[in-house]
């Protein structure tokens, strides 16, 4: 994406912020999207699944998503997508000053990448695995969120060879051989990689052992396959424990600074927050 001048320091990702329910406490949220540029935004599946399954409001709240929501024919994994887009709406409602979160729209790239209809200076990107909802929001530029279980065994089956680079297994060699968990270390590169291949919007198109990070002890950057630097101060990389999982983030600084206006209107022209409006009002009747 075209971009203004780059940044000096990467740019900064934020802890995550636990949204309990509907009517928590948004306020940390917004003000994270404000000051930082970036919001993460985690939650439990069980807090978000929709208490009528299939009523008018759930559908009223998904707008566009109800008929791929209702394809889904595995109920976990039907209440997982559900989850996901209604911790996504109310969290662009609430930081973008959205009255409702129906008003807030989603729709795919060719990936099935999903952004804001209307909104393109805000990217969002979301992960959810088991019971875990993850949904991260930037103005900055791009953005791309993941979440494994930190129990989940790559090392001992061999996934190393298939998603790391020969740099990345090099450096797992040495884990090894200093007797410490390269489970540990693979599951980090593993959600690095998948975080930035989220933010670029290329998936599984872009094959893990064609980039790769370096250790956690060092500033953290995409790197060429030989694992020279192949990013600078543009990205910004962050990978934590939340509970029994693991997460990593990646954000893409495109030069522009944080906006200072995040509200749902001033991100549109008059004429197309009327034409979305009445949009929206159409397919609900």
């Amino acid at each position: 994406m075209a971009g203004g001048t780059l940044p000096e320091l990467p740019p900064v990702i934020p802890e995550a912020r636990l949204i309990r329910h509907r009517d928590d406490d948004w306020s940390p949220v917004v003000a994270d999207l404000a000051t930082q540029g970036t919001v993460l935004i985690h939650a439990r599946l069980p807090h978000w699944r929709p208490p009528e399954p299939e009523g008018p409001e759930l559908r009223r709240l998904l707008g566009r998503d109800w008929s791929k929501y209702l394809d889904i024919a595995h109920e976990q994994l039907r209440d997982r997508f559900a989850a996901t887009r209604l911790l996504l709406k109310y969290a662009a409602g609430k930081s973008l000053g959205a009255g409702d979160p129906a008003d807030v729209e989603l729709s795919y790239g060719p990936t099935g990448r999903p952004y804001l209809r209307g909104c393109d200076q805000v990217d969002v990107s979301l992960s959810h695995t088991d019971d875990l909802l993850l949904v991260g929001l930037t103005t900055r530029g791009l953005i791309g969120v993941d979440a494994e279980r930190a129990d989940r065994q790559l090392y001992a089956k061999g996934m190393g060879r298939h998603v790391c680079t020969q740099d990345e297994m090099r450096l797992l060699a040495e884990e090894v051989g200093r007797g410490r968990d390269a489970n540990q270390a693979l599951l980090r590169l593993w959600t690095l990689k998948e975080a930035y291949s989220k933010a670029i919007a290329q998936g599984m198109a872009f094959r893990f052992t064609e980039f790769g990070f370096g250790p956690d002890d060092r500033p953290v950057q995409v790197n060429r396959p030989d694992g020279t630097p192949g990013t600078g101060q543009e990205w910004g990389f962050r990978t934590f424990g939340l509970d029994e999982y693991v997460v990593s983030a990646a954000v893409y600084d495109a030069g522009f600074g944080r906006l200072r206006h995040t509200d749902f209107d001033n991100m549109l022209d008059e004429e197309a927050v009327a034409a979305i409006a009445e949009e929206l009002a159409r397919q609900r009747s």
